[in-house]
């Protein structure tokens, strides 16, 4: 007896609407779903309400029929058999609210479909249902309009948290809006994007305003007069579609890109560090779908590169994040010849000269500042009454100085660990000592530092009175501990054990002396 295996069809739907957590999903489904309708027009609103987001999603593309509305809420039945939204899954993110309405003309009709309590209902377990009814209209009323109530963010993904410059990063990184297909058709179609935000989310603009396309920063191939002569340096690379050969077929490879600096690159609706956000990215229906920066030689910084790979017969996984099956051999093949292609391009003699522009202007700067750096440092030396160390090294260096200077002063420093626990090892009074070097005391104590084995603290100053008074009230490191300054000791004891340190505070060797005057 031969039985079929079971799917639990409301679970299902539960788990690929989870999939989808970020509000800006909903965007770009809806972008997705209105450029396959062949809309010209697009607005989304975002109204933040108290238990989730009210969106309204309005175009004028051709519509929905009946057919095309089943496969709106249906998973697994949508009629795109070759774009990113083949699976069906996107528009189940709207499945998390508390109600769907949606408005959709065609062909002299117009279909209203609503769904009442969708993600309450799937978990409890009930697939939900949509009740639909018809009107005429006029031939040429067509469009579609979705509305949204309550939508839910996942956790850490309030609408408090968007804003337009957010969006506008998502919309061309993410979404149909920054599209690459118009490098690569003679007309290709583009859609205008509107985006209104209500005020209790973002008020630093009425709206944001885009189009279905993205644009390089303007060419610069010559370095700029100033100190950064290759930041606004920028480089286009021609659109090319390259046969790929791989075990079972060919499929088409399209790359479009750029290299350029930080200030041509922020050009771009940048949000955020570079480093997630530039390098070679994969794309499918010419949206960037993941960075796969390992194509590009690890003797060059993938921040400096925009590359933008697009390939149709890669398989994505449900939320649409990521590359799913990275050992498939279309996969391979792709990434190889990305690699190969890029190969090519940081061999670029412009390339190669814009990089020796940027270090040697690195450099240049580096030289500036060390100028400017020393005029202050002679500076201070000129106009200090006498030597006071700022870090630990400088108060090695007073120890120094004074056995040098002062008389009577005698310790030699013969081994020093800057990372160590105890960092020196001293000659004092003509024996080897254990000791710590601190600008302060107080640091001895913040850093935990253990006290057994020290025969010696060398410091400048003490620092904060009332953190050693705290030490000594609350004992440290499980021990009883007594700082006697005007003895200059520690005495220590812990589990039975006793130790003695020597204090020795480097303020008083030093007199005020004569300024300095700079060897010019």
């Amino acid at each position: 007896m031969k039985k079929a295996p079971k799917v639990n069809e409301v679970n299902e739907f539960l788990e690929i609407a989870s999939d989808f957590e970020d509000p800006l999903e909903v965007i770009r489904e809806s972008l997705s779903n209105s450029y396959d309708a062949e809309a010209s027009e697009i607005e989304i609103t975002i109204r933040s309400r108290p238990q989730g987001s009210d969106i309204i999603i309005e175009d004028d593309g051709n519509g929905m029929n009946e057919r095309d509305l089943e496969s709106f809420f249906d998973l697994g039945n949508s009629q795109k058999t070759d774009s990113i939204g083949y699976k069906g899954h996107g528009t189940k993110i709207f499945y998390k609210s508390d109600r769907i309405v949606v408005n959709t003309a065609k062909n002299g009709v117009n279909r209203r479909a609503v769904m009442d309590n969708p993600w309450e209902k799937l978990n409890r377990q009930e697939l939900p249902e949509y009740e639909l009814t018809k009107a005429d209209v006029r031939d040429e009323n067509q469009g579609t309009r979705i509305k949204i109530t309550n939508f839910r963010s996942g956790e850490g993904f309030d609408p408090e948290s968007l804003t337009y410059n957010k969006i506008h990063h998502y919309l061309k990184w993410k979404t149909i809006a920054g599209s690459t297909a118009h490098f690569f058709e003679d007309n290709p179609r583009e859609m205008d994007i509107r985006v209104d935000l209500g005020e209790e989310i973002d008020d630093t603009r009425d709206e944001l305003v885009t189009t279905s396309r993205l644009e390089f920063p303007d060419e610069q191939l010559e370095p700029s007069d100033d100190e950064f002569p290759a930041e606004r340096m920028c480089k286009h690379y021609e659109p090319r579609e390259i046969e790929v050969e791989y075990d079972g077929g060919m499929t088409t490879v399209q790359i479009v890109g750029m290299v350029g600096g930080k200030a041509a690159r922020n050009e771009l609706p940048t949000h955020g560090r570079h480093s997630v956000q530039f390098g070679v990215w994969f794309a499918k229906d010419h949206i960037k779908v993941e960075q796969i920066n390992e194509t590009i030689s690890h003797d060059n910084e993938f921040i400096h590169f925009f590359f933008i790979v697009n390939c149709q017969d890669l398989e994505l996984s449900a939320n649409r994040e990521t590359i799913r099956n990275k050992s498939n051999p279309v996969f391979r093949a792709v990434r190889d010849e990305v690699e190969f292609y890029m190969s090519k391009v940081t061999q670029d003699p412009w390339f190669k000269n814009y990089l020796e522009i940027r270090r040697e202007g690195k450099l240049k700067r580096r030289a500036r500042t060390q100028e400017s750096s020393l005029q202050d440092r002679r500076k201070s030396v000129t106009e200090r009454e006498r030597f006071e160390p700022s870090n630990r090294a400088e108060v090695l260096l007073a120890v120094e100085r004074a056995s040098q200077q002062q008389a009577g002063f005698s310790l030699q420093v013969e081994d020093y660990q800057p990372d160590a626990d105890i960092q020196a090892i001293v000659r004092h009074q003509g024996k080897l000592r254990n000791a710590a070097i601190h600008h302060q005391l107080t640091e001895h104590f913040k850093n935990e530092s253990p006290l057994e084995h020290i025969d010696l603290i060398i410091y400048w100053e003490q620092g904060d009175p009332t953190k050693l008074n705290e030490v000594e009230r609350t004992g440290y490191i499980g021990g009883e501990i007594e700082i006697d300054h005007d003895s200059g000791s520690i005495t220590y004891q812990r589990d039975g054990d006793s130790s003695y340190i020597e204090l020795l505070s480097l303020t008083d060797v030093f007199k005020p002396k004569t300024k300095a005057i700079a060897d010019d």
